[in-house]
């Protein structure tokens, strides 16, 4: 089918007061040549809609531009149908808003007209995109029978879906069939509770639409979203299922107490964890172990290999709450007990600072924040605990005949031999060397350092990526149940530290999107961050040099590889992200609407001043998710930035391939700057690694400007926070005094 190409110039929002739009549409007819071409002063308007709408119609339009407002504004206005690819040239937000008027400075029109010029180019060089609909499952498993996992079974099948309950204990109920009571959840948020463990077991066996298989671990899990292909191993033998999507909800587990022992664990029988505490509580061995006497003096410790750069870095969320319903469980039986806490910080937030309001009534109970010098064992089998820097101002000791240590959690997908690293390393996922398995396979490269729960077959790994800490990496800001590999998601304290109350509602988020991305897989559709985009990545298998670099780099996973190192596609775990288009030296990966050819001929189309105009060209690859925004925000506080610049949004800056970028300088652009999220384990990357790996390839840049004789300082990239739109104008004006200075590109006008 021919390509039929609508632009439309909008007028409104003082862009038909900074341009002159008969000359912008009078260069557009003679350089675009359109088949239509007009302007109205809204086209968001019904009217201004109407007109479009008609043309299509009446021309068989198949492609249209609206020269108005951002992409990011009215997105749902301008959608015409499957049939029809639209695109948006921004001359509110980059041009008209940012600049000054036309007549007072003659490049804000050719801005206007480069922006034209460049959407033509991206329409004529794309397709509108076309959904992969493949046959799917729309069962969710959930791995893990706990209050998360047994919440999470009930939503998906509240919400129509069957469920697979995988649990590897014998029953279902996890942390909190072992704990005798919880937090209080009602006011006056005095009295503890029952978790209600026992009732969430009855729902779920008596759910139809779930089937539960305890005992049960995961061999292998292959696949897709939609299409996983589940093998399970339990006492009846080996097991397949087909699932659209997974929760993971494999709870916690106590940090080492073995790691203990500068509090004193090991070194006397007296000294016990939380954990421990609960299940002598439970069996109603409220006693000192070494003689099974009642206590007469309790001391918990706080932070216990929490909060502490050698151990756990971070806050457990409830140990301090912990203690808190153990000194009641004391008191109930013991009442004229001593009770002591100490405490770096006492967090009860919400609601519960009622509760630690209520505990401290009790007269007998001693709190106070200090630092643990030493614990001793002393005569009689009793405990001396030494605390500095105490609110008392001086040092204390304390004795005791029982001392309980408040342990922290670690997720379950940290193994033992990775908790020492916690600390201070990364998990390795991506970077681990191939190796040979016990029965001769090959071990997948970047295989992840995980707990074998998933077994998955993915090329980067058998289980989640997770961060330095063990816990699941996702984007925690913005997608706090998306893990890194699509269709699998992470609830409870496998995600987070938190208490049974805040892990049976985390269920209830991930059950959600677990039940979206089957939903979005059967429409064809991506899940989060680019919900919704229909379009796939095509490989052109043909000129592929197995080069890796697309299956290396992909941070979902998304391919996997043959024994020769070809690619192997698996469309659904696709984010959409582009990051394997701006890995492949080849250009071999593009997406119907989004690819490198595009990039290019967007490149041709800017108008090329020569040496003598003094008139530079800048080009800007700009991440949608963070910077782009960010200039959207500078033009609509009429932030004012130069105009020697040119913009292409791409979906990640790990999508802009160092190819585009040498064949930028080698036809004369004078320098070319890239705006990425921030990355680094407080990273704000939408794709993860995307930012850190634009930053990589980097090296490659500077390797092609030495090659074209051409200053390193011409092409750079920054890291940027979409609440730093006030800094990007002088970004921006900084890079073009530097470009001056330096002069132009020689290539100019070759």
């Amino acid at each position: 089918m021919d390509t039929k190409v609508g632009i439309y110039i909008c007028s409104g929002c003082e862009i038909g007061q900074a341009l002159d739009i008969e000359k912008l549409i009078e260069a557009t007819n003679e350089e675009c040549k359109p088949a239509i071409c007009r302007t109205h002063p809204a086209y968001c308007s019904a009217e201004g809609l109407q007109q479009i709408r008609d043309d299509i119609k009446s021309d068989a339009l198949n492609r249209v531009s609206v020269a108005a407002c951002s992409q990011r504004q009215f997105t749902d206005l301008f959608a015409f149908g499957q049939d029809v690819l639209v695109d948006r040239c921004n001359l509110r937000e980059h041009v008209a808003w940012s600049h000054k008027p036309q007549d007072e400075d003659e490049d804000t029109q050719v801005m206007a007209e480069d922006y034209i010029r460049m959407s033509n180019a991206r329409l004529n060089t794309t397709e509108p995109p076309e959904p992969l609909i493949e046959e799917i499952c729309k069962t969710v498993m959930v791995v893990g029978g706990g209050i998360s996992g047994m919440n999470s079974a009930l939503a998906a099948a509240a919400a129509g879906n069957d469920v697979l309950l995988v649990e590897k204990e014998d029953k279902l109920g996890g942390w909190a069939a072992k704990f005798k009571q919880v937090f209080p959840k009602h006011p006056p948020y005095h009295d503890l509770e029952s978790s209600g463990w026992q009732e969430l077991v009855q729902k779920v066996s008596e759910n139809p639409k779930i089937t539960v298989k305890t005992s049960t671990t995961i061999a292998k899990t292959s696949g897709q979203p939609g299409q996983f292909m589940v093998n399970l191993e339990n006492g009846a033998g080996p097991e397949e299922h087909q699932v659209g999507s997974i929760v993971l909800a494999t709870g916690w587990k106590p940090y080492d107490k073995s790691k203990l022992d500068y509090l004193g664990y090991g070194k006397s029988p007296n000294v016990v964890t939380n954990v421990e505490l609960e299940q002598m509580v439970a069996a109603d061995k409220l006693v000192r172990p070494s003689d099974s006497k009642p206590p007469e003096s309790i001391a918990f410790i706080q932070c216990a290999g929490s909060r502490d750069e050698d151990h756990l870095p971070y806050c457990s969320a409830v140990c301090c709450r912990v203690s808190l319903k153990q000194a009641m469980y004391v008191r109930e039986k013991y009442p004229d007990a001593k009770i002591y806490i100490l405490y770096k910080d006492l967090r009860s937030p919400a609601q519960y600072e009622r509760f630690y309001a209520h505990v401290q009534e009790d007269d007998a109970l001693f709190m106070t924040k200090g630092e643990i010098a030493e614990v001793s064992v002393l005569a009689g089998d009793r405990l001396g605990v030494e605390v500095d820097e105490t609110l008392l101002g001086e040092k204390i000791k304390i004795e005791a005949d029982l001392l309980v240590l408040a342990a922290g959690m670690v997720p379950s997908t940290l193994v033992e031999d990775e908790v020492e690293a916690v600390a201070g390393e990364e998990s390795t996922d991506d970077k681990a060397d191939e190796g040979m398995l016990e029965d001769g396979k090959k071990e997948a490269a970047g295989a992840e350092k995980g707990a074998n729960i998933l077994n998955l077959t993915y090329r980067q790994g058998t289980d989640l990526p997770t961060l330095k800490y063990g816990f699941p990496d996702s984007h925690f800001i913005c997608f706090p149940y998306e893990t890194r590999r699509t269709g699998i998601y992470a609830a409870g304290c496998v995600r987070a530290p938190m208490d049974l109350a805040t892990a049976a509602s985390d269920a209830f988020g991930a059950t959600l999107k677990a039940v979206q991305s089957i939903e979005c897989t059967a429409q064809g559709k991506a899940v989060h961050p680019r919900a919704g985009d229909e379009s796939y990545p095509d490989f052109f298998m043909q000129r592929c040099t197995q080069c890796k670099r697309c299956t290396e780099e992909c941070p979902f996973g998304t391919l996997d590889e043959d024994d020769k190192g070809t690619p192997l596609l698996n469309p659904l775990r696709c984010r959409r992200c582009g990051i394997c288009l701006g890995a492949c030296p080849e250009r071999i990966i593009s997406f119907k609407d989004y690819n490198v050819n595009s990039f290019s001929q967007q490149i041709k189309s800017i108008s090329m001043p020569d040496e003598f105009e003094e008139k530079p060209r800048i080009l800007v690859f700009m991440c949608e998710n963070d910077s782009y925004p960010a200039l959207d925000m500078a033009g609509a506080h009429h932030l004012q930035h130069n105009a020697m610049v040119r913009v292409i949004p791409v979906r990640c800056i790990g999508a802009a391939n160092t190819v585009a970028i040498g064949d930028a300088l080698a036809s004369g652009f004078d320098g070319i700057i890239l705006f990425g999220c921030k990355r680094g384990d407080d990273y704000q990357c939408h794709f993860v690694r995307g930012s850190e790996l634009a930053h990589t390839r980097m090296e490659n840049v500077q390797e092609k400007l030495k090659q074209l004789v051409l200053e390193p300082e011409r092409v750079k990239i920054h890291e940027l926070e979409i609440t730093d739109y006030h800094k990007l104008p002088q970004l921006l004006d900084d890079f073009l005094e530097e470009i001056e200075d330096m002069g132009p590109n020689p290539y100019k006008d070759m």
